[in-house]
């Protein structure tokens, strides 16, 4: 039983009993409410049929409590990932069109295997490839984008940006829609300060409604939601894609598939640190995963935690996953017999209600900050973000230029590890003699401590390091290795260890050895190596039985 549930969390869900519901039910009936309106407002942002939006709140969401091992959370359409939806497809088709909805249905199918495949595999490990400087750049130019995308509708912009910059006219704007986008802002900027878990998005939709409808806004000519198609969604395969769609959305669902996880691992990692209980990463992919896939095959988007609605769920008292599974019912009962009343909404509310989940992801001082712990993970930080804008709509190119940057500046660390010839300091510690200005440990050794592994990338640097400084001071014939911070060798740094040896033979003095770990010694002597203790090689294992041998030698008498 125990096995079974580790691939299906939800057996190991409490039974339900009268309170435990009834706490579950008012927490779900916020996030639902919460749910809708945003469904909707980020259909659009991905250039899908607005009604898509509602879809990716049913089916994919309860594959995901279903098979998640974090059922709090508030799966369904985020910004994020509908952004990267409609900035991908750009280009490729006519947004709403049925081309443009094959093409999203095959994204979140390719990138939900994509996930389900590491999540078996157990490659959860790969989500520390992107740091948090990268995800920082590529998050807050996903929101610069992301508002940029929604200024036409919540400025009601009745021609392009060109036509305005060329032929500026306030007849170009609808001011009603400047009145229901600015007003549906403030009020849900007040909400949220005033009782953050209140549906503040679902009562401004009601509000904007109404009033559209009372004042006739529709019939005039305004921009409003219109028709949505009522019923549950269906099974549909998308039809099949040629090789060029193909190539064309494999970088894209590579992305989508990592910064939808991204997003996962933010929200799923608060929910586990209040519970007090481990994150499995690798099922949670799986659910993600099958999530996005379902989302594909019911005509919807690629789906994903967001982060709002799973900190509402926590603040709203949420336990179980019982508390999304009310959300989802909500959701099935207003696509069976509410439908009709989003007709009267305007677009502007919609577009308001993603500006202001967007505005909490622009933080400057967060990358300003960076630059006082890394400049250059600030300016990787920094290069993320100007690619990511600069290349829109193929903005995956910044996150794909982050990782890099991030791992060449990893390698060139390593490539150049920190090696230091050590003295003893006053307060008995062993620092560096250079920037301590200390006196050698003995007249004739020379101890070194490299804070790195001994492998292929630090070897040649440790070996350079202690050929130069041999040279420098020809009086000493003697090389003392500090390797308490060596975990490792390869084969590398054995080759490298066994010149060292030699090298130190030839000047008829000794090896001194401090602080070998287990691992290290034993590789070592699979080697053929330390087989000369006592002669031209001396182990110790600490740092002060070196130090007291090496101090109480040096201070013996010469023999007469």
């Amino acid at each position: 039983m125990h096995s079974l549930a580790r691939w299906f969390p939800f057996l190991q869900w409490p039974k339900p009993g009268a309170a435990l519901l009834r706490g579950e039910f008012w927490a779900g009936l916020t996030v639902g409410l919460m749910l809708l309106p945003q469904g909707v407002a980020y259909a659009a942002l991905a250039g899908m049929p607005l009604i898509t939006g509602i879809y990716a709140s049913i089916i994919p969401a309860a594959v995901a409590i279903l098979f998640s091992p974090s059922p709090r959370l508030g799966v369904g359409p985020t910004a994020l990932s509908a952004l990267l939806i409609g900035a991908s497809l750009t280009g490729m088709a006519e947004p709403g069109s049925a081309q443009w909805v094959q093409l999203a249905a095959w994204m979140a199918i390719l990138s939900g295997l994509v996930q389900a495949v590491l999540g078996v595999v157990r490659a959860g490990w790969l989500l520390n490839l992107v740091t948090s400087p990268v995800l920082a750049g590529f998050t807050q130019a996903a929101a610069l984008l992301i508002l940029a995308s929604q200024l036409p509708t919540l400025l009601g912009m009745r021609a392009d940006w060109a036509t305005v910059w060329h032929s500026p006219s306030i007849y170009l704007f609808d001011w009603r829609s400047i009145a229901f986008g600015l007003s549906s802002m403030a009020l849900l900027m007040v909400a949220k300060k005033w009782r953050p878990a209140f549906p503040s998005a679902i009562f401004i939709i009601a509000l904007t409604g109404l009033v559209s409808w009372a004042t006739g806004f529709a019939d005039s000519s305004g921009a409003v939601v219109g028709h949505l198609p009522a019923g549950l969604p269906h099974f549909l395969w998308p039809d099949l894609l040629d090789w060029d769609q193909f190539g064309a959305l494999v970088m894209p669902v590579l992305v989508l598939s990592l910064v939808s996880f991204l997003e996962t691992a933010s929200s799923a990692q608060v929910e586990h640190q209040q519970a007090g209980t481990r994150w499995n990463e690798n099922q949670d992919l799986v659910a993600q995963g099958l999530s996005k896939v379902s989302a594909g095959l019911f005509g919807s988007f690629a789906t994903s935690a967001s982060f709002s609605r799973s900190a509402v769920n926590l603040l709203a008292g949420a336990k179980t996953g019982y508390a999304n599974v009310f959300s989802i019912l909500l959701v099935v009962v207003v696509v069976q017999w509410f439908i009709p009343w989003l007709y009267h909404v305007p677009q502007a509310a919609l577009a308001a209600i993603v500006v202001t989940a967007v505005l909490n992801l622009i933080k400057p001082m967060q990358i300003l900050g960076l630059f006082r712990v890394s400049r250059v993970e600030a300016c990787i930080s920094v290069t993320t973000l100007a690619l990511t804008i600069l290349t829109a709509p193929r903005m995956y190119w910044g996150v794909f230029a982050g990782i890099a940057l991030t791992q060449a500046y990893f390698i060139y660390q390593h490539l150049h590890p920190r090696i230091i010839e050590v003295g003893l300091h006053p307060d008995g510690s062993l620092r560096s003699r250079q920037l301590w200005q200390l006196p050698p440990l003995a007249p004739r050794i020379m101890a070194l401590r490299m804070d790195a592994d001994l492998d292929f990338a630090t070897a040649s640097a440790l070996e350079r390091y202690a050929t130069e400084a041999l040279q420098q001071n020809p009086g000493c014939s003697d090389i003392a290795l500090l390797m308490e911070p060596v975990n490792s060798i390869d084969i590398t740094g054995v080759e490298t260890f066994a010149r060292l040896e030699r090298m130190v033979a030839k000047r008829g003095g000794t090896l001194h050895v401090v602080g070998l770990k287990l691992p290290a010694e034993k590789r070592l002597q699979r080697a053929g190596l330390l087989l000369q203790q006592g002669s031209i090689i001396a182990l110790y294992r600490t740092s002060s039985e070196f130090l007291s041998r090496v101090c109480a030698k040096e201070q013996d008498p010469p023999m007469p």
